[in-house]
């Protein structure tokens, strides 16, 4: 299988576009699939999430873009629509086609050119650029500007990025693909940081201990809406859309037990679940119960690579 990433799973593929002096750019994952979401973060940033929900009348959506440059890199989303309607994909009204693509942002405003933001023609740039090859990692995509540990503003914090996994489930495979740009600490496995917030002297301060303990000092502190952490988890096993809800409610334990804090009043946190399976299945709540597990297990080892592959 090679290095391992989320376009192991049939029927996805990935593609980024990058601005490296902007620091921002957009991440699109192309199906199509049925998809589902779960929010926790409280700082949101998002477009089309209505239609992921079970009762809404399209039953599928045809990619799904994360995106730099807050609410003005929806405007990404554009391009995206336009490539795929070209190419015929999209909802049937009977009228047109219409492409059903769901969307979030992270802030990056801070770290590049704020005058520079994803638009329609980067989104169309990254389809373009979408392949199966392994998703490149690190500061790319929608993870250019992404930053972590900012309680002390981004003066104190350490590059984010985008991270990629997958992992062999029963008859079927499960990816993740992330982009932090979160509030607290990224922990490894043993729970020892490895990227977060920084004193004056460039030394890791333990987030969670310094609000714990309010040793918030020594900068402006934290920002509203200016965080976020945005996940992707990927299968092809034949999960209902209240299926995917459930497998992407578990996978979000695993944004809990490697960024400390997480879902803050200062983060929009999502994780998005789709499956690329051709028809829907209503799968047993013990096999919902361990795709979950393992897709909540891939994306933890896609947040650790977010951070330490540069």
């Amino acid at each position: 299988m090679g290095e391992r990433s989320i376009t192991d799973v049939p029927g996805i593929r990935v593609g980024h576009a990058t601005e490296p002096d902007a620091r921002t750019g957009c991440t699109v994952i192309l199906g199509p699939f049925r998809a589902a979401a779960e929010l926790r973060g409280m700082a949101p940033g998002s477009r089309e999430l209505a239609t992921l929900s079970p009762l809404h009348v399209t039953p599928q959506s045809d990619a799904i873009l994360l995106t730099g440059g807050s609410a003005f890199g929806l405007a990404a989303a554009q391009g995206v629509v336009d490539w795929l309607e070209e190419r015929g994909a999209g909802y049937d009204t009977g009228t047109a086609r219409v492409p059903i693509v769901p969307a979030a942002v992270i802030y990056d405003l801070d770290t590049g050119r704020p005058e520079h933001r994803p638009d329609s023609a980067m989104g169309r740039a990254a389809c373009e650029a979408a392949s199966r090859d392994p998703v490149q990692e690190g500061r790319v995509g929608a993870g250019t500007g992404a930053t972590v540990g900012k309680l002390r503003g981004t003066e104190g914090a350490m590059p984010g990025g985008v991270g990629s996994w997958s992992v062999e489930g029963p008859g079927c495979t499960i990816g993740a693909l992330v982009v932090v740009n979160a509030l607290g600490d990224v922990l490894d496995g043993q729970g020892r940081i490895i990227a977060g917030s920084r004193d004056e002297e460039g030394n890791l301060i333990g987030t969670a201990r310094a609000i714990r303990e309010g040793l918030i000092e020594g900068g402006t502190g934290p920002e509203p809406g200016k965080n976020t952490t945005l996940a992707l988890v990927a299968t092809d096993a034949p999960l209902t859309k209240v299926g995917l809800e459930g497998v992407a409610r578990i996978a979000m334990t695993g944004m809990a037990r490697r960024i400390d804090p997480v879902h803050t009043p200062f983060d929009g946190d999502i994780t998005f679940a789709v499956s690329t399976a051709s028809e829907p299945r209503d799968l047993s709540p013990d096999l919902i119960l361990r795709l979950g597990v393992l897709a909540a297990h891939a994306l933890e080892i896609a947040i650790e690579r977010a951070v330490t592959i540069t």
